[in-house]
């Protein structure tokens, strides 16, 4: 918590708003999506997914295969408890449908489905396809049941360690001498699925290859201890990584080679 609080500080005496941005295409990120104020379509599906879950009493076990909870020191957990303490925040699954919308997602991938309210934050646009990752049958069970009845249709749930589906996704990529066919790459890839530097790392690594020229990775709790932190700012450096945006809880990059390379530090 004191890592947290420090951090938080050290982010606040760093960032800025819109005020002062020289980058074209990050002033409009910022002031046209990131602090879009209007009423979007959306909005009414996320929020009527996320209440449902908040009304959910069942107890099921969670199988943690990142950096386990903070809030919760049993594997039973009720659904509710998890949706309101470990689930993404309604002002944060309004904001990832706003970057889907601005930037006309059509292909995304996440690490993490949980419940599946950030995948409905990014289903909701339903010209989006998301593929989803979930390691945790019991979780995914609840998850697959809210795709289901909120009719989020552009869902592939796929049910499995993350690091076997990353296996399977890059290998499709690969491509022999003989022309073999190679898979669509992401607009989107959102990290939520370990928290620890390591494991991020080797996400990011195995995925770049399944990135293009406009694509744009998110990375949750950057600030979740102090080597994701740590992996956080070797992503930044990472020399393919050309915009860099910390918003304290995400860190968001871009590919985009015609720009110089620049970070940003901004409030939402």
């Amino acid at each position: 918590m004191l890592f947290q609080l420090k951090s938080y500080i050290n982010f606040l005496l760093k960032s800025q708003n819109e005020h002062g941005l020289h980058s074209p295409f990050v002033y409009d990120l910022v002031t046209r999506c990131f602090y879009d104020t209007s009423e979007h379509s959306e909005y009414k599906l996320i929020k009527e997914y996320r209440n449902d879950l908040l009304r959910n009493k069942e107890i099921i076990e969670v199988k943690d295969f990142g950096a386990g909870s903070r809030v919760f020191s049993s594997n039973q957990r009720p659904v509710h408890a998890i949706a309101k303490n470990a689930g993404i925040t309604l002002f944060r699954a309004k904001l990832l449908s706003r970057i889907v919308n601005y930037l006309k997602i059509e292909n995304a991938l996440e690490l993490g489905t949980s419940l599946g309210i950030a995948s409905a934050a990014i289903a909701a646009n339903k010209s989006t396809k998301l593929t989803t990752i979930e390691g945790c049958r019991e979780t995914a069970k609840i998850a697959r049941q809210q795709f289901e009845k909120f009719d989020l249709k552009n869902v592939d749930l796929r049910i499995d360690k993350i690091e076997n589906v990353l296996f399977d996704l890059t290998a499709e990529h690969r491509t022999t001498k003989i022309g073999q066919k190679t898979s669509e790459k992401f607009d989107l890839i959102y990290f939520d699925g370990n928290h620890q530097k390591q494991a991020t790392l080797e996400y990011f690594q195995k995925l770049l290859s399944l990135a293009h020229n406009d694509s744009v990775f998110i990375f949750d709790d950057i600030r979740w201890s102090a080597e994701m932190q740590q992996a956080w700012k070797e992503i930044i450096e990472h020399p393919q990584v050309r915009v860099s945006i910390d918003t304290f809880q995400w860190g968001l990059i871009f590919f985009r080679r015609e720009q110089v390379k620049e970070h940003f530090t901004i409030r939402v």
